[in-house]
């Protein structure tokens, strides 16, 4: 159950769809993944009725991926088989989950039901655009179906399908694992501008859980190397495969201890975390997909949602090097307490960074991506 924060746990927030700032445009994620926020305790509630939790069925829908040729607006396909021997498609499974899930009340029901038929069918997001109307077999559709029942009881995608996109990685994610969040790649952009391309350094993720900030970190500094803590030995194992996935395992190295406990004084360039901070009691105030699915260990903070940042501050100033740069994740409501806890142990220049959705989430003694344009590597 590896050491790491909830991410965004306010509605409305994170990466959309839209045109980002310039410092933060650089931004490619592996897939929609990256960007939905279906566990992040901000998506809308959904309540599964009968109607929701019934077999797929193939309704006559739009077919909304683009006019046909020749045709001005978006082309009408009955997708309704003509009969009990046409196999279903990529399109009419996906538009019959689709509809399920917005029946369920599921957020973002169309991203949802895409990336779980890409998965069960094996097919790509390009498939599904380019070839609609490939078959299915009847083992594929079985298998989707579950997954849409597994969706519908408001297990997370990525549980679902045990990945998830950060930043510009592909990540193996289990139930011991928190699943890396979009509002978390604010830690991303700090350390970007803090460290150049060919930079060599040495950097600490306190709580690593998946791996997923010190992998994408090592994926983009490739003369870096860096260690990755837990205290779960599971989590831990989650982390190493992540790194032999992505190749980085020579560059990365994970370890089980509390926090930095065993580590030299000044021994890191950077040190990032994103620990525990949802109020002990406010745990069960959370979305099912965070609350029945993610590990507590990597969401409950203590009574107040802080301790973790009492323990991180002064372990934090003694393993850091003199001009180093640390930057830890918060909570919405929690900057200035975090703040005031880094100060107190130490640090001067202290900020507060705010996401994409214009929440503080970070607190950092290093630079501001809102105020400092990522160099283009």
């Amino acid at each position: 159950m590896g050491r790491a924060g909830p991410g965004g746990q306010t509605p409305g927030g994170g990466p959309q769809e839209l045109p980002q700032p310039p410092a933060l445009d650089r931004r490619r994620r592996a897939g929609e993944q990256v960007a939905k926020r279906d566990e992040t305790g901000g998506a809308a509630r959904s309540h599964p009725d009968a109607n929701g939790q019934a077999g797929l069925t193939f309704p006559p829908v739009a077919l909304e991926i683009g006019a046909g040729p020749g045709q001005s607006t978006p082309m009408t396909d009955p997708i309704t088989p003509k009969s009990d021997t046409d196999a279903p498609t990529l399109l009419t499974a996906w538009k019959a989950a689709q509809a399920r899930l917005k029946t369920g009340r599921i957020d973002s029901p169309a991203i949802d039901a895409r990336l779980l038929l890409e998965a069960a069918a094996g097919a790509s997001r390009m498939d599904i655009l380019t070839d609609p109307y490939r078959p299915i077999t009847a083992d594929q559709l079985s298998a989707y179906e579950a997954m849409v029942d597994r969706r519908l009881k408001r297990e997370p995608v990525s549980r679902i399908v045990g990945k998830k996109g950060f930043w510009k990685i592909m990540l193996n994610v289990t139930p011991d694992v928190l699943s890396p969040r979009p509002d978390t790649e604010t830690l991303m952009d700090v350390s970007m501008l803090a460290f150049g391309k060919n930079e060599a350094f040495d950097a600490i993720d306190l709580g690593t859980g998946s791996g997923a900030i010190l992998l994408a970190l090592l994926a983009e500094r490739p003369a870096a190397r860096g260690v990755g803590t837990d205290i779960s030995s599971e989590a831990l194992a989650v982390a190493k495969e992540n790194a032999a996935n992505l190749d980085l395992n020579e560059r990365a190295t994970f370890l089980r201890t509390e926090w930095a406990a065993g580590f030299g004084d000044a021994s890191f360039d950077l040190v990032l975390s994103n620990p525990p901070y949802i109020p002990t009691d406010h745990i069960a105030t959370l979305d099912p997909e965070v609350r029945d699915h993610d590990p507590h260990l990597a969401l409950d903070g203590g009574p107040d949602g802080l301790q973790a940042y009492r323990d991180l501050a002064p372990e934090v100033k003694r393993i850091l090097k003199p001009l180093g740069v640390f930057a830890v994740e918060i909570g919405f409501d929690q900057g200035p307490q975090v703040k005031a806890l880094f100060e107190a142990a130490g640090f001067t220049d202290v900020k507060i960074i705010k996401d994409l959705g214009e929440r503080d989430r970070v607190v950092t003694n290093g630079p501001d991506p809102r105020t400092n344009p990522i160099p283009q590597d």
